[in-house]
């Protein structure tokens, strides 16, 4: 058997043969592309790698989807207070405009914001404790006309319903479901209060930080296409602000005119039913009726004539805000088909409830805007 060789080089030029050791010769003087063998199928491709792959996706996907469901309240409130942003960004550029510094012109926007809600609370607080207090001063009277009718005193005489109240009210149940109520109704209470005190202060920081969200989120895009998604980007963000403007003037003039009717209807607590109803004017599609319907109610409780042209009024300001005022209002902000509003607010309320109403229309516009200058594009070059 040979014993393998090696090559070593003297210092005059000659090369010594050593035996026992292998020849280690580069593979660029060999001129060998494998000089060690080929190499064998990517790790990446094997079942037992795109098992470990798709077993983690399929994990990432559920803990984000746990993410998500854990955190959706604090998300729906985030996204409440930067469309609030967005909406309220007109009115403090406009102020600007007219020579006030930001900080300024953002102050004083905040500031009628909160005095907005801080009249609906007192024009709406005292008016329901005050309702529920009569109510309860005038339940024995109202039993008493119940009892006056001859078809409930018969059903009492037949079924003990008096005896059985009389029992359910002496047994303590009702005392313990009436405590639970209120504990229940105490804690929607505060929770109410604490997410409309998180939207206001959210509110407040996306308002004076926006340009600066803005921006950043311009930067993430390649700088090739940062100039089209910037200018389709402050489109969308114009046309979002021009909605909530809109909308809030719309309200504005329902909640006026309200007033002025029901004021002179002899409605009581006009300005609470008001308010309620320019609140729930923001609502599409339901809010208006809503609105409508709680004024219209308190009126029959004043008398029947009163109720019947509450009635006949709101459906006739309805006819003319949908007809005259929204559209000359809404003209340089949104620009949505009739049917598309529709299934935006059907499929935003189904989604996220009021929220989802309030936000389906602009987000509806926000989708027709990159449709026709994106998408409808891209497909006729093809």
């Amino acid at each position: 058997m040979t014993n393998p060789t090696q090559e070593h080089a003297q210092p005059d030029g000659r090369a010594v043969r050593v035996e026992g050791f292998a020849p280690r010769v580069p593979a660029a003087r060999r001129g060998e592309k494998a000089p060690f063998g080929k190499p064998g199928r990517p790790v990446s491709g094997s079942p037992f790698m795109f098992g470990f792959t798709a077993a983690l996706g399929v994990l990432s996907a559920w803990l984000l989807v746990q993410a998500l469901t854990v955190t959706a309240s604090a998300l729906i409130l985030i996204v409440v207070s930067l469309f609030l942003a967005v909406g309220l960004k007109p009115a403090v550029r406009r102020l600007e405009e007219r020579g006030l510094r930001r900080g300024a012109a953002i102050g004083m926007v905040f500031a009628a914001v909160i005095g907005f809600f801080v009249l609906f609370g007192v024009a709406v607080v005292p008016a329901l404790s005050q309702q529920t207090g009569q109510f309860v001063e005038q339940l024995p009277a109202y039993i008493e006309q119940l009892l006056a009718n001859p078809g409930v005193r018969e059903l009492d005489q037949r079924f003990g319903l008096l005896e059985r109240a009389q029992d359910y009210l002496l047994s303590g149940n009702m005392g313990t479901q009436v405590f639970s109520g209120l504990l229940g109704a105490a804690g929607v209470v505060v929770s109410v209060l604490f997410s409309a005190l998180t939207v206001l202060i959210l509110t407040l920081y996306f308002l004076a930080s926006l340009r600066s969200i803005t921006g950043l989120s311009y930067r993430l895009v390649p700088k090739s296409r940062r100039e089209r998604v910037r200018l389709l980007g402050d489109e969308v963000l114009r046309r979002v602000g021009g909605y909530v403007a809109g909308n809030l003037i719309i309200s504005l003039i329902a909640g006026v005119t309200s007033f002025l009717f029901l004021s002179i209807a002899g409605v009581p607590y006009a300005l609470p039913l008001a308010i309620i109803v320019a609140v729930t004017d923001l609502v599409p599609l339901i809010g208006a009726a809503i609105g409508a319907g709680v004024a219209s109610i308190v009126g029959f409780f004043v008398s029947m004539p009163v109720g019947i042209a509450c009635l006949v009024f709101f459906i006739a300001y309805q006819q003319v805000e949908n007809y005259l005022i929204a559209p000359r209002v809404m003209k340089t902000s949104v620009d949505v088909p009739a049917a598309a509003t529709i299934v935006a607010a059907l499929i935003g309320g189904a989604l996220l409830g009021i929220v989802g109403a309030l936000l389906a229309i602009p987000v509806a516009a926000a989708i027709q805007l990159i449709l026709a200058e994106v998408v409808l594009p891209r497909q006729e070059s093809h």
